[in-house]
């Protein structure tokens, strides 16, 4: 009769086998984090029983159980289908595996191998099945001819030989993810603080508002009504119209008549606004044009009143700010100092009583809207 040896012995030969099997996987490097999460739900591991299992074959499950307890697995031992147990592990068809893919239960298969004449496995093979792709990766482990213990050798390197297949799937999986992930561009922000004159385009301005007018030698203050078109050239620059008249005539007096003058403007020139993105923004401006003043005198008889008319060459130089007061409308005030050449003369029987444009000093008002 055959002696049967205890599942698990304690020879030195064993206890080396195990110590080193032991050794192999403690230095684990930190990518196989997968692996150690794969064992802790408990994989599951089918061992398939060939169609003829003589005592070589049963000793070998028992201890391919007890190897796979020891180091975490589950197992099961299943039978090859009796319609297909010539096709085993190696033979011409795998469908006797084909059914376990589908079964959440079963993470790997270890399936022993044809039997030689002296009743031990010639080979074992281990599948370890991919869930995603259900795909098998399958390593096979031959008989070492020169081994003393046959099965024991041959289950303790199929537990080995399992461990470092799921130890390299995983590594794979992990090479795939880091592959597959790929990092986003870099995002260049730009933060743009509007400021209060955000929102509307400052290209054209249109203005509306009142002159008011004073000599500096004896002609009274005069409102005129003034309007002004303004294209900008940039956020600082632009180029300016403006025209003023048909207002008030302040009267000169005398003692011995009076007179009314009357006086209209047109300039254009450049404007320069500072502080362009605030809500305040001074400006300054200078421009060129034509002044024209007309004199209605009255004289007491005997004199004789008369109307004189003339045009000059107008210089204005400003000083002001310009008030944003909603999205695109917008307060101006302004002083300027205007020089007319020829300047105007009112004269009382030869003698001068009063000029206009020598110089003239104007107070402007308007409120305009971009366009």
């Amino acid at each position: 009769m055959r002696e049967r040896r205890a599942p698990f012995d304690t020879s030195p030969e064993r206890a080396f086998d195990v110590a080193l099997l032991r050794i192999s996987f403690i230095i684990v490097p930190s990518s196989a984090v997968p692996l150690i999460a794969l064992l802790a739900h408990a994989a599951t591991v089918a061992v398939v029983r060939p169609a003829t299992s003589p005592p070589a074959v049963v000793e070998m499950l028992v201890r391919l159980q007890g190897e796979l307890t020891s180091v975490g697995f589950e197992s099961q031992i299943i039978d090859t289908p009796a319609s297909d147990s010539r096709a085993g592990p190696g033979g011409a068809s795998d469908s006797w595996r084909d059914g376990l893919t589908t079964r959440p239960d079963v993470d790997a298969v270890i399936a022993i191998g044809p039997v030689l004449g002296d009743e031990v496995p010639a080979s074992i093979e281990v599948h370890v099945v991919d869930k995603v792709t259900g795909r098998w990766l399958v390593k096979r482990l031959s008989r070492e001819p020169q081994s003393q213990r046959p099965p024991d050798t041959l289950a303790i390197r199929a537990v080995e030989l399992l461990r470092s297949t799921l130890l390299e799937m995983a590594l794979a999986a992990s090479a795939r993810r880091a592959a597959s992930a790929v990092a986003p561009p870099d995002t260049v922000v730009h933060v743009v603080e509007p400021g209060p004159l955000a929102g509307w385009p400052e290209r054209f301005e249109v203005e509306a508002g009142a002159a008011a007018t004073a000599t500096l030698d004896g002609v009274g203050p005069a409102l005129s009504p003034l309007g002004r078109v303004t294209w900008a050239l940039d956020q600082r620059w632009a180029a300016q119209l403006t025209a003023a008249g048909l207002g008030t005539h302040p009267t000169v007096d005398g003692t011995i008549g009076s007179a009314r003058v009357i006086q209209d403007y047109g300039i254009v020139g450049a404007r320069y606004r500072f502080r362009s993105h605030q809500r305040l923004r001074p400006l300054v401006a200078l421009s060129a044009g034509a002044l024209h003043t007309a004199v209605d005198g009255q004289a007491q008889s005997p004199n004789q009143g008369r109307h004189a008319e003339r045009w000059s060459l107008l210089l204005d130089a400003s000083l002001g700010a310009q008030l944003r007061i909603a999205q695109r409308f917008f307060f101006t005030a302004a002083a300027h100092l205007q020089i007319a050449e020829p300047y105007l003369a009112v004269r009382f029987a030869d003698r001068v009583v009063a000029t206009s444009g020598r110089p003239n000093v104007l107070l402007t008002l308007t409120i305009g809207a971009w366009m």
